[in-house]
């Protein structure tokens, strides 16, 4: 891994030299936090000129899941997290964040996120292998958080499973945060899945038909859609996924299991669909087979602008 970036030159006063002084101003300065995040330097406009947006994802630890590939606790060290995004956010064709609270606040005061678009994570609820998994309580931001925190919007991970009772309170909550969302001009990410249980784990169905029943649900939740976006899985026969929707979409990266060569064509042919907008990518980039993340980053940037 190269050496962590300097803070990024922006506004906002006193930001963080190290993880030593990150932590020092969570003990001592909290209203720190708030502060830089209010004074954040935000984009006008959260697509930029070409319409296409490159997002990198870092919210799965929040939920239990801190694998990647065949390594069970890759996500597991926050400092060396914080490293990889560091490294990936000052890539000029990486647009934004998607983060939990912590990572989002971490970030800020390191002085990473100025310019960058931002979404907050907000259910995180449903841990990775409980048997309420599927019951994806809101447990981090809420709609007013992300407007205070002065993000972009929200991301809700929305799993429709018709043999799990704890959909219907997901999709519920999934649907008053859309709105919410939406009322404050913010945009709401929604993240669907086709599920079900199978020998005590959620599998997905990721098949196109799979797909295009999660999008169906998702992109009709909420009093309105103006400000919804949608994040979808790669499939084969995108193209009839697509279809389904004319929602301004982005491709989620997963967990790998292809080699890098194979998932960046996966990804370069999609990213050719009406209405994607780009890519959301964590794992994938952030824990690449050769630690990369420099130019894992910079090929999936290529692809997006």
């Amino acid at each position: 891994m190269p050496e962590n970036p300097a803070p990024a030159a922006g506004p906002a006063a006193g930001f963080a030299r190290d993880y030593a002084e990150v932590s020092g101003i969570r003990a001592f300065e909290p209203e720190r936090i708030g502060q830089v995040l209010r004074a954040r330097r935000r984009r006008e406009r959260v697509l930029p000129a070409d319409g296409r947006l490159m997002v990198v994802a870092a919210d799965h630890p929040a939920r239990g899941a801190n694998g990647v590939g065949d390594r069970p606790m890759a996500m597991a060290s926050r400092t060396e997290l914080l490293d990889r995004l560091r490294v990936a956010l000052a890539d000029p064709g990486v647009d934004g964040l998607l983060g939990s609270a912590d990572i989002v606040e971490d970030l800020a005061l390191l002085g990473a996120l100025e310019g960058k678009v931002v979404f907050g994570s907000m259910n995180r609820g449903g841990l990775q292998g409980a048997s309420f998994e599927l019951d994806d309580r809101f447990t981090g931001y809420d709609a007013q958080a992300v407007a205070d925190a002065n993000l972009d919007g929200g991301k809700l991970l929305t799993r429709i499973a018709l043999d799990d009772a704890g959909t219907l309170p997901t999709l519920t909550a999934s649907a008053e945060a859309v709105s919410e969302l939406a009322a404050r001009r913010l945009i709401a990410m929604v993240e669907p899945f086709w599920s079900r249980w199978v020998d005590g784990r959620v599998v997905h169905d990721l098949s196109a038909d799979g797909v295009v029943k999660s999008v169906n649900v998702a992109q009709a939740l909420g009093r309105t859609t103006a400000y919804t976006w949608l994040k979808l899985p790669v499939v084969d026969d995108m193209e009839r996924v697509m279809e389904a929707t004319t929602l301004p979409t982005v491709l989620l990266g997963g967990d790998p299991s292809t080699s890098p060569e194979e998932t960046f064509a996966t990804w370069r042919k999609a990213l050719s669909l009406p209405s994607v907008r780009g890519l959301t990518v964590g794992r994938t980039l952030l824990y690449p087979p050769d630690d990369d993340v420099a130019g894992a980053v910079r090929t999936a940037a290529s692809l997006v602008h």
